[in-house]
């Protein structure tokens, strides 16, 4: 999807109470891969300091990931965790005790009941990396970084321990923020 329509895109399914119309809200707000937004566990989520640690087996790089929370993914977190099902650890459960949400449902939520037959729920990351080029002043590191792609430069990886999650805290306000049409 162009970056352009994400805002008009996120207001239809916000509408959409369903379960996995809430998953694929939290990965379009994280630009997360399916994978890791449906393992989510109460657990993981820090709702005092705002962050997420993805564990490292979630990872497509097999390393852990702090993910910042905005004001508008901790509250749907809150949200889900008020929500949960007992018995489960899972913040968007499946339909089997002790499963979470099958890695298909947010896709048939975009394709079937939203009716974009076209659209991945991957492609949302290459949104949010086309909105922070053309449309943003951040730059293309901390784009990458927030999408948790690692360095390919061994000099630069050797130099750049940090994670950058305040940096990147304030850029994915900012892509919350423009999702949900705030001005900033």
């Amino acid at each position: 999807m162009h970056w352009k329509d994400a805002p008009s895109f996120f207001q239809t399914l916000i509408k959409n109470k369903s379960l996995s119309a809430q998953g694929l809200t939290l990965t379009i707000l994280t630009a997360k891969r399916t994978k890791e937004v449906i393992g989510i566990i109460d657990s993981e989520v820090d709702l005092d300091k705002n962050t997420w640690l993805i564990p490292a087996e979630r990872m497509k790089a097999k390393r852990e990931h702090r993910e910042p929370l905005t004001q508008q993914s901790a509250a749907l977190i809150k949200k889900l965790n008020t929500n949960k099902i007992i018995n489960t650890p899972y913040l968007l459960p499946g339909q089997y005790k002790y499963k979470h949400l099958s890695n298909m449902a947010m896709l048939n939520t975009l394709k079937q009941t939203l009716g974009y037959p076209d659209l991945t729920v991957h492609g949302f990351r290459s949104t949010f990396r086309d909105w922070v080029a053309e449309d943003t002043n951040y730059p293309a590191d901390l784009a990458e970084s927030c999408l948790a792609h690692v360095l390919t430069n061994k000099t630069e990886a050797a130099y750049q321990r940090g994670d950058l999650l305040e940096r990147r805290r304030e850029l994915m306000q900012a892509w919350a923020n423009y999702l949900y049409g705030i001005k900033s």
